[in-house]
């Protein structure tokens, strides 16, 4: 088009524009940016959206924000594209800042506002602002629009607040694909699968609505943690009938699933299935046979995948510390966490730390193992210490138990969990005053441990048969 005598106008610069933020496409957006202030176009409002929306959608707010302070009138549109801009990258309060200027000027906000605004609110310490703003688009009567219901939803899910997004989605008269979805996704996130399990097929049995590859990844891992096969079969049947067998995502949430649950088997035959492999894949695999006590297995495919020219990750080599956990493989634990730190520059995250804490103190180096712990950057994590904590109870090491314990009180005085621990601990090495004395204390201060369910003989095991 550039090499004729038409000229691109508003909409052509608008258009290419979303092609390349919807690619990524960084230098070609500078190029196309540059285009438009050359043309003349640098103060249309249409332009002026577009690129604020694109810079919003790489990431680079201050670019976007530059822009429009730059434009001469801001109407709706544009005010919605930085709000929006603001949401996707986190900044809630200069989202809320541009929002309060609207309503000083007269001017006011529609349904799009209200999603942008919602779309930035993501830490459950601002439930509160949330349920401010959801105030506000009752009064101005923009809770059941689909756009902003959604929106409502799926803050709502990412608080985990699921029954405030129960009572929303129950009164969008015709919920969308994003609401159904967030609505499943935040009852697998907070551990009621049955509820999200429930909730995919009454979205396929009562809507019709297609399913995308987030969402099946989703109840995937919902399936995977309830251990219930028969559904994640069933699942793996409509991921076949609906063309999702060579996406990648589903097809590593299917490995991941079928391992969980105990057909690890079944699990490698997908995988050879597979047309595309990533490190996500790998991942899955190498974290199933460990899961299974194939450790061995589980190395082979971590060479496998270097020698396909993949790069692993850290959520690699915490599969493959995983697999050296359940193997009590102490030698090969310490190679990988080397090789981790010294080769692949992966800088040990908390999961880490933890299953070198249970390696070692499975192994029973327990002394060994609180020296670890010394070393490792402070503040440390509660999990940390509670790994060590369950190896002096497997030990019956009481006296070091006592001394984890405190440390664990420091940060978490009120969980009943970890007394529990010690109590248990005080009766393996027959320590019966000790034990009495701890669970009076507990008694006293009203904490309670939430007993156990086993779902061996329940529903999932039914299911299967």
């Amino acid at each position: 088009m550039l090499r004729t005598d038409t000229k691109p106008d508003n909409f052509t610069y608008a258009c290419v524009t979303r092609a390349c933020y919807e690619k990524f496409d960084l230098d070609w957006m500078k190029i196309v940016h540059t285009k438009v202030i050359v043309s003349g176009l640098g103060l249309d409002s249409i332009c002026g959206c577009a690129l604020v929306t694109g810079y919003s959608k790489l990431c680079l707010v201050n670019e976007a924000s530059i822009i429009f302070s730059g434009m001469p009138e801001k109407d709706l549109v544009l005010r919605n594209s930085m709000i929006l801009g603001y949401g996707n990258c986190g900044l809630w309060n200069k989202g809320l800042h541009l929002f309060n200027l609207m309503r000083r000027i007269g001017q006011q906000p529609d349904e799009y506002t209200f999603v942008g605004l919602i779309s930035g609110l993501v830490d459950s310490s601002l439930l509160s602002l949330g349920q401010g703003i959801h105030g506000l688009c009752l009064k101005s009567c923009f809770d059941c629009t689909v756009h902003v219901g959604s929106s409502l939803v799926s803050m709502y899910s990412r608080f985990k607040c699921m029954d405030l997004a129960n009572i929303v989605f129950n009164s969008l008269l015709q919920p969308d694909l994003v609401a159904w979805s967030s609505l499943i996704t935040g009852y697998s996130q907070c551990g009621d699968y049955d509820q999200a399990l429930l909730y995919f097929w009454r979205l396929n049995m009562e809507t019709g609505k297609k399913a995308d590859s987030i969402l099946i990844s989703s109840v995937l891992e919902a399936v995977a943690q309830s251990a219930n096969a028969r559904f994640g079969s069933e699942i793996h049947g409509y991921v076949v009938r609906h063309g999702f067998k060579t996406n990648v995502m589903v097809s590593s949430a299917l490995v991941d699933m079928y391992s969980k649950c105990g057909y690890v088997s079944l699990g490698i035959r997908v995988f050879e299935y597979m047309p595309e492999r990533s490190t996500i894949t790998y991942n899955s695999l190498i974290l199933g046979l460990g899961l299974n006590g194939m450790a061995y297995q589980a190395f082979k495919m971590f060479d496998e995948m270097l020698a396909v020219g993949l790069n692993p990750d850290d959520s690699t080599f915490s599969a493959l510390l995983s697999a050296c956990c359940h193997g009590g493989l102490y030698y090969d634990g310490w190679e990988i966490f080397r090789k981790m730190k010294y080769e692949f520059s992966i800088q040990p995250r908390t999961e880490h730390y933890v299953h070198m804490v249970k390696l070692l103190g499975m192994a029973g180096q327990l002394e060994e193992a609180y020296d670890f712990i010394l070393c490792l950057p402070k503040p440390v994590d509660s999990g940390i210490w509670g790994a060590l904590l369950s190896c002096c109870n497997v030990h019956g090491n009481s006296y070091l138990a006592e001394v984890v314990y405190q440390q664990l009180l420091e940060n978490e005085p009120k969980k009943g969990a970890y007394r529990v621990m010690l109590s248990n601990t005080y009766a393996v090495d027959e320590r019966w005053d000790d034990v009495q004395r701890l669970r009076d204390g507990i008694a006293q201060n009203g904490v309670r441990k939430v007993p156990g369910l086993s779902w061996i003989g329940s529903r999932s095991t039914k299911s299967i048969k």
